[in-house]
C-alpha cells in the first residue's frame, strides 16, 4: 500500500507528487520517526536539515499559508516558474532542476530557455 498524505486543499499526494506549500514546491515524505507522522522536503534542497517535520495533519493546517496551493496543473507551475525567475531567491540551476520535475523534462534546453527568455512560449 502506497502511503499519502491529504493536503488542507482535499487533494491526497503521495511521495511521488509534488505540490506547492507556502510558495515552494514540496513533497510529502512518510517518516519511520516516532516523534513525527510525516515530513515535507523541498523539491530542490530536500533530504536533510531543510525537511519539515509534522506531528500530525492538524500541525501542517495551521501552517498551510496563503501561498499554499497544493497540487498544480502544467500550465501552473510553468507561471509559478515565470514568477519565481524574476525572484532573487532563486538561482538558475534551482529552477531549472524544479522545470525538470515538474513538466517531466519538457522544455529543457539552450533554445527554449532563449525561448522563455524572450517570452515566446
Amino acid at each position: 500500500m502506497t502511503e499519502s498524505l491529504e493536503l488542507p486543499t482535499g487533494e491526497t499526494v503521495t511521495p511521488e507528487d509534488v505540490f506547492l506549500f507556502n510558495g515552494y514546491p514540496y513533497r510529502f515524505v512518510p517518516t519511520g520517526d516516532d516523534r513525527f507522522a510525516f515530513e515535507l522536503s523541498p523539491l530542490y534542497w530536500g533530504g536533510g536539515d531543510m525537511d519539515v517535520p509534522f506531528p500530525d495533519r492538524e500541525h501542517l493546517a495551521s501552517q498551510w499559508g496563503p501561498e499554499s496551493r497544493g497540487t498544480l496543473t502544467e500550465a501552473e507551475w510553468r507561471d509559478w516558474l515565470a514568477e519565481s525567475r524574476a525572484d532573487e531567491r532563486f538561482d538558475a540551476d534551482e529552477l531549472a532542476a524544479i522545470e525538470r520535475t515538474v513538466l517531466g523534462g519538457v522544455d529543457g534546453g539552450l533554445l527554449s530557455g532563449l525561448r522563455r527568455r524572450l517570452g515566446l512560449r
